[in-house]
């Protein structure tokens, strides 16, 4: 948890972290509900250090994951951190954690999250779907592997080469695909690009 702490949010490590990430080990336990427990969480992360607000976040996602027995934490809060539901008021003024509405905004930003995940899945699905129909169009002795990574990854380097298939050859197949409209260019350069679903 330290270089986490330290490497991706710049912090420094004390003391008053140690102790409100052994709480969380024991919240993991408890039989409440997993986004009650996420937003306490990330309440005391700030009520013992203020700066340390977007690790509370983290915390939060990372104490849902572990509750619901998920392989790998989903970032839903952490991709909600400037979502209107933690304005409140005729300013808008940002909710803090741990403060008036603090619980419900949470549990806003979740269903929230939850919602542009299901919608974001959906949209994906389809994409995958797409670009399996198209595989037989391929004529490319190297495109399987293509297809496998991009159905894995994220993005894949339009520059990609392997021993069955150059570089040249992929900017092509790439090219194909997208004329297909089974994959997206994803970088908007004209010299390094990427492509996923």
């Amino acid at each position: 948890m330290r270089p986490v702490a330290q490497q991706h949010f710049g912090l420094h490590w004390d003391e008053a972290l140690n102790e409100v990430v052994a709480n969380a080990e024991d919240m993991v336990v408890s039989s409440r509900p997993a986004p009650v427990l996420a937003a306490e969480i990330a309440a005391a992360v700030y009520r013992v250090r203020p700066d340390a607000e977007l690790l509370g976040f983290w915390l939060a996602d990372m104490l849902l994951a572990q509750k619901f027995r998920w392989p790998i934490p989903v970032p839903l809060l952490m991709g909600q951190v400037s979502s209107a539901v933690f304005k409140s008021g005729e300013n808008r003024k940002r909710i803090r954690p741990g403060g008036e509405g603090w619980g419900r905004a949470v549990l806003l930003a979740y269903a929230t999250a939850a919602a542009e995940a299901c919608g974001l899945g959906a949209n994906l699905a389809q994409r995958a779907a797409r670009l399996t129909e198209v595989v037989p169009k391929l004529r490319a002795k190297g495109s399987g592997d293509v297809i496998k990574l991009l159905l894995s990854d994220d993005a894949v380097p339009g520059s990609w080469s392997s021993s069955k298939l150059s570089a040249r050859g992929a900017r092509r197949l790439f090219d194909r695909l997208g004329e297909l409209g089974a994959v997206r260019e994803l970088s908007g350069r004209p010299t390094f690009r990427l492509y996923g679903l």
